[in-house]
């Protein structure tokens, strides 16, 4: 093989591949040969001050817009034959590279092969279509409410794309225990994390492995055999099982007519009164009927419940005289959720313990 025939196979690999420091380095080229023969030809107007590179853009884009032009005839032939059509090229391989790499980005993205960079996030782990779907939206709307603007993202085994893409970050793994893997989910900084998977062992593993990876975050588990939730929340606190009502809404509605619409009304993403909790912030304890008409006068609030801690033991419609001491949660029913509840001006009278 001649040298012309290997320089040759060099160029045409090079340039199929389309790599950055290709493109990079004959835009560099082209610069300074353009800079050379436009100097040799006299045009000083161009290259004598820092106008160069305005024109050269200019040229080589083919906007042209006329404010500077070669005046020597080899300057023009210089522009016509050389600065224009090899620019013109090159202009269309960078933008053609920039756009290439942002749809990449883009695809990666949508496929859930990027990193996230999030922070005290909603992450959900598991994938049951159209139940994962309600639930994100139910998420949504829940982080569109609430005082503190938290990301959401979801994290599945499954071969899909984003579901809501520029609403959710996505995250695709092959195996929920992979360290590599969940770490491009941000599961060490979760502040909450919802854990939905079809099969029980699945949801026991990725259980385990979150709550050592992150034993500070509010970690929700759903089971189809409710005893593994509750044998998991024994070693791990943070673990919250959700409980399948599904049967139990079944014998309520046999009873009593429209409970499972009620039920449904509770937890409906567009409409409907809705339940939500808060912290008690109060200066000292006061008794929860005070509470219950300031809520239902100041917000068209209705106080349901309260319990002390995380909702490990809730009271669900108490007695009036029950003593809400701060930092207690109190469970409401309301259109949205109370975003600024001002404990100082309700008029109640604090009870002292």
């Amino acid at each position: 093989m001649t040298m012309i025939e290997k320089v040759r196979s060099l160029l045409v690999r090079h340039f199929y591949e389309m790599k950055w420091h290709t493109i990079l380095l004959s835009l560099l080229i082209y610069l300074v040969v353009s800079w050379i023969l436009l100097w040799l030809c006299g045009e000083w107007e161009i290259v004598g001050n820092f106008d160069f590179f305005y024109w050269i853009v200019v040229t080589a884009s083919t906007v042209g817009y006329g404010d500077l032009s070669p005046a020597s005839l080899s300057g023009r032939l210089v522009t016509s034959l050389f600065v224009i059509p090899v620019g013109l090229g090159i202009f269309g391989l960078t933008i053609g590279r920039v756009a290439a790499y942002v749809s990449h980005q883009w695809r990666k993205g949508m496929k859930g092969l990027k990193a996230l960079d999030y922070h005290d996030h909603v992450l959900v782990i598991g994938w049951h279509s159209d139940r994962t779907i309600r639930l994100l939206k139910l998420l949504l709307r829940e982080i569109d409410t609430h005082t503190d603007a938290k990301h959401l993202a979801l994290c599945v085994r499954e071969y899909i794309e984003n579901p809501m893409p520029g609403r959710i970050g996505f995250v695709k793994v092959s195996n929920y225990t992979d360290e590599q893997e969940m770490e491009r989910a941000c599961v060490g900084t979760a502040s909450c994390v919802v854990i939905d998977c079809a099969d029980d062992d699945v949801t026991a593993a990725a259980a385990l492995y979150v709550c050592n990876r992150n034993p500070d975050a509010h970690v929700i588990t759903y089971f189809n055999n409710q005893q593994m939730g509750s044998l998991l929340q024994k070693h791990f606190p943070n673990i919250e099982p959700m409980p399948s009502v599904a049967t139990e809404m079944l014998a309520k509605s046999a009873m009593d007519p429209g409970s499972s619409a009620l039920f449904h009304e509770l937890l409906n993403v567009d409409r409907g009164m809705t339940q939500y909790s808060a912290e008690y912030q109060g200066h000292a304890g006061i008794e929860l009927g005070l509470l219950f008409h300031s809520f239902k006068e100041r917000y068209e609030a209705t106080i349901i419940g309260v319990c002390d801690g995380r909702g490990e033991s809730i009271a669900i419609n108490p007695p009036l005289s029950t003593v809400v001491m701060p930092g207690m949660l109190i469970f409401y029913i309301a259109d949205e959720r109370i975003k600024h509840i001002e404990w100082e001006k309700m008029n109640v009278q604090p009870v002292i313990r």
